[in-house]
C-alpha cells in the first residue's frame, strides 16, 4: 500500500568520501567541542611532616638536599639507610654536620643544632632502617689498659699525646682533647673518615671504656705538670726551647752590665 510518502533510496557513501564530508562538516561547522587533553604526571610530592615531627622538618630542612628525602643518598652525600645512630649523633654533635658547603674533609666545631634536635634528628634517620651501631653506654675504665689500647691502635694516627697528626691526600687525625666520652666511643664504632671500624669483635665494650678513660687523661691538666704545656712537643724541644730563653736571658744581661761599666 502507498503511504504518499516516497523513499528515495540512495546509494551508500564510501568510506574515503564519508571521511572526506566529515573532515569538511569538522572545519566548517563552528567550534567543536574536544575531548579534554590529560595533564602530564608530576612525580608524588614530598609527603609534609607534621607539626610534631620535629626530626623530619630537621632533616628536610639540614640534610635532605645531600642524603635525599629518604636518606638514599645523592652526588652531593652518601647514603644514611645503615649507618646506624652512633655515627648521625657523633657527625650532629661533634658539629662535623650539617654542614653548608662541600668540603673534602668536615672539621670538629660547635654543633648547630641543639641536644634535643639531636636527638630527634637520630630519631628520624633510624627510621631509614638497616640498623647500624647504636650509641655507645660508657662506662668507668682502666687507664693503663686503655694507654696500651691505644698505643697500639690510636697512637700511629692520633700521636702519642692525642694532638693529631697529618694523613694522606690532605686528610688529618684530628686532636682528641674536645672528644667527650660518648664521641670517642662512638668514633671507634663507626670508624668516621679515614678511621677504621673497630666493631666488638676487635675491641669490646670493656676495652672502648678503658680506651675513653685514657683519652679523657688526655684531656686533663695533669699531664701539662706546670708550667706552658707548648702544644706538648715533648721533653726534648720543650728543654731546648726553656735553655734558648736562658741564654737569651743571660745575654740581654751581659750586654747591660757591659753599658753600665762604659758609663
Amino acid at each position: 500500500m502507498g503511504t504518499g510518502r516516497t523513499e528515495s533510496r540512495l546509494p551508500a557513501a564510501h568510506p574515503r568520501r564519508a571521511l572526506a564530508v566529515g573532515a569538511v562538516l569538522v572545519l566548517t561547522a563552528g567550534p567543536v567541542a574536544l575531548a579534554p587533553t590529560p595533564a602530564p604526571q608530576e612525580s608524588p610530592a614530598v609527603a609534609t611532616p607534621s607539626p610534631g615531627d620535629r626530626g623530619a622538618q630537621l632533616y628536610l630542612a639540614q640534610c635532605a638536599s645531600c642524603h635525599g628525602v629518604q636518606g638514599q643518598g645523592t652526588q652531593r652525600g652518601p647514603s644514611l639507610v645503615g649507618v646506624g645512630p652512633a655515627s648521625v649523633d657523633f657527625q650532629l654533635s661533634t658539629g662535623r654536620m650539617p654542614l653548608s658547603r662541600t668540603v673534602p674533609q668536615s672539621r670538629r666545631r660547635e654543633p648547630v643544632l641543639s641536644a634535643d634536635d639531636i636527638a630527634a634528628l637520630v630519631g628520624h634517620v633510624a627510621d631509614f632502617g638497616g640498623g647500624g651501631p647504636q650509641i655507645p653506654r660508657v662506662g668507668p675504665g682502666d687507664v693503663v689498659t686503655g694507654r696500651e689500647i691505644f698505643a697500639a691502635n690510636c697512637a700511629p694516627c692520633h700521636g702519642a699525646t692525642g694532638a693529631g697528626a697529618a694523613l694522606t691526600s690532605g686528610w688529618t687525625a684530628p686532636p682528641l682533647y674536645d672528644a667527650t666520652p660518648a664521641q670517642v666511643a662512638e668514633a671507634i664504632r663507626v670508624g668516621p673518615g679515614l678511621m677504621p671500624v673497630f666493631p666488638s669483635q676487635v675491641l669490646d665494650d670493656r676495652q672502648v671504656d678503658d680506651v675513653t678513660a685514657y683519652v679523657q687523661r688526655l684531656r686533663g691538666e695533669r699531664l701539662d705538670r706546670g708550667g706552658n704545656p707548648l702544644r706538648r712537643l715533648g721533653p726534648l724541644a720543650e728543654g731546648l726551647v726553656a735553655w734558648l730563653a736562658v741564654l737569651g736571658l743571660l745575654v740581654t744581661a751581659v750586654r747591660w752590665l757591659g753599658r753600665r761599666s762604659g758609663e
